[in-house]
């Protein structure tokens, strides 16, 4: 019985496919079984009863319909699976999605961006670190209506179970593009007839560049907003590529210290101040 119960406390070691990565948490799994932008191996379920065996047996069909094996596994394997991270008793063993090349792809959409009235918005990320910031930017983006985010290839997060976690599975189904020369591309879109847009927290630290405030912001052309690191903000390279800065106003007085916003919640705010202008004026 002793033995018993030291194999019952041991996890089983699961081999995992080369190259591939462990997805974890209800949506990131369910959207990435409905899409077909990845190769699927395995799913691992937790054995579950009451109001999670539904959700569960959905997972089952889902899983059924695309040819994808199902393993009833412990809590403690999928714990071992994941690495501890939160996995709603889901787990999908997969390949991982890679940013798509934005170079390879700039030339078929030109067409239909040339329509002069199109309000347009991309979202750059320049060294965006942090998987969970990364995940809650895509998630605000997709909800939002940003047509496409592009991120600089060079000190940028990749896009890893973490984010599509964090994203609440947006990372499935919205294409995420890299390019490694971030200035060249701000030039070329400026050359376009876009309208790059910075972001900063402090105003008063931008030089050689006009600061509006979000809610000042007029949307009359196809507009690019650049968002800048956790740390250190935009840098003065690109500063210098933007044609105005975006400042949030704040509410009150602030403390030596907390004058600044999360990077996503920053994000979120500036992009639902100039997304409601596309609601309001349509196409």
């Amino acid at each position: 019985s002793k033995a018993r119960k030291r194999l019952e406390r041991k996890p089983l070691a699961i081999e995992r496919t080369k190259g591939s990565e462990i997805l974890f948490g209800i949506a990131p799994c369910s959207l990435a079984l409905s899409q077909s932008r990845r190769d699927l191996f395995r799913l691992f379920l937790k054995q579950s009863s009451g109001s999670r065996r539904l959700v569960m047996s959905e997972f089952v069909l889902q899983a059924t319909a695309r040819g994808v094996p199902v393993h009833h596994v412990t809590r403690r394997e999928l714990d071992a699976l994941c690495r501890g991270q939160v996995h709603q008793g889901v787990c999908l063993e997969a390949t991982p999605l890679r940013f798509k090349n934005l170079e390879e792809d700039e030339k078929p959409d030109l067409g239909d961006e040339e329509s002069p009235n199109r309000q347009l918005i991309w979202l750059v990320l320049e060294e965006i670190q942090d998987p969970m910031n990364l995940g809650a930017l895509l998630r605000s983006a997709y909800f939002l209506g940003v047509d496409r985010v592009v991120t600089s290839r060079r000190n940028s997060c990749p896009l890893t179970p973490t984010v599509s976690k964090a994203s609440s599975g947006a990372m499935e189904v919205f294409d995420v593009y890299s390019t490694d020369d971030l200035r060249s591309f701000l030039k070329a879109k400026t050359a376009e007839g876009w309208k790059v847009m910075g972001t900063v927290s402090k105003p008063e630290e931008v030089e050689n560049v006009p600061v509006i405030s979000c809610l000042e912001f007029q949307w009359n052309k196809p507009v690019i907003i650049v968002i800048g690191s956790e740390g250190d903000g935009l840098s003065l390279e690109t500063q210098l590529l933007c044609h105005q800065m975006l400042a949030i106003p704040p509410g009150r007085a602030l403390h030596p210290g907390i004058e600044s916003l999360n990077v996503s919640v920053a994000t979120g705010i500036l992009l639902h101040s100039i997304c409601s202008q596309k609601l309001r004026h349509g196409d």
